[in-house]
């Protein structure tokens, strides 16, 4: 329950603060990345029940955050979704290498029609989001192969 709370919680924040703070939009995107752990998380305890908590928290950041970052928000987040939803299905490899997977292919196309919709497809900007999106999933690969390492040590 932790993961789909902090995962609405945090789409909604981060809309409002492009909404908001549009100037500091470097550290808005820097703060994606872990928007993206978060729903990959609810993504492997909820299954599609992450697409009912995406939509929650699109109409929630519709109700808080200008209308045009909420629309660009829900655009990003469904075709990434649906990019996610066709990784989960289609892969059959372990969880870690689908997450990294589906991020490896949702983080370029999610952040690119995010912030063309915005109108601050910047490079840094870009650089900033991506490379905290990859951190953040990188991380939590690496956590997931050492637990899988340690385990299969121990048994």
């Amino acid at each position: 329950m932790f993961f789909l709370f902090a995962y609405i919680s945090s789409v909604v924040l981060i809309n409002y603060a492009f909404s908001s703070a549009p100037h500091l939009d470097v550290i808005w995107s820097a703060w994606g990345g872990l928007v993206f752990i978060l729903r990959d998380m609810v993504q492997t305890r909820y299954g599609h029940g992450a697409l009912m908590a995406m939509l929650g928290a699109l109409v929630l950041s519709y109700v808080t955050s200008e209308p045009a970052i909420a629309l660009a928000s829900a655009t990003a987040f469904f075709v990434s979704e649906l990019i996610d939803w066709l990784v989960f299905t289609v892969t059959q490899r372990p969880l870690r290498d689908r997450l990294w997977l589906s991020s490896a292919l949702s983080i370029p196309v999610d952040t690119f029609i995010f912030f063309g919709m915005i109108g601050a497809l910047t490079p840094v900007i870009i650089g900033t989001a991506m490379a905290s999106k990859f951190a953040g999933v990188t991380v939590v690969w690496l956590v997931m192969a050492w637990r899988g390492r340690r385990q299969s040590l121990a048994g």
